[in-house]
């Protein structure tokens, strides 16, 4: 059975989105309402918890 890494990842859901709305505001979003891929590098350098949901999230991108 494949082990599931992805529901193991994400251990707070929506939190990403919510950093991202309180901070950057609308300006961090795009149309179709996803992070902007700009917003996502800046913050995926970061070594704390954001930073991390920030990679996972460009990993996830690359994905679909």
């Amino acid at each position: 059975m494949k082990e599931r890494w992805i529901q193991n990842a994400i251990t707070r859901p929506g939190r990403l989105r919510a950093y991202v709305r309180r901070v950057y505001g609308q300006a961090g979003f795009t149309q179709r309402g996803t992070i902007r891929m700009e917003i996502l590098r800046e913050l995926a350098r970061r070594k704390d918890g954001i930073g991390r949901a920030a990679r996972l999230a460009i990993t996830l991108r690359r994905l679909k």
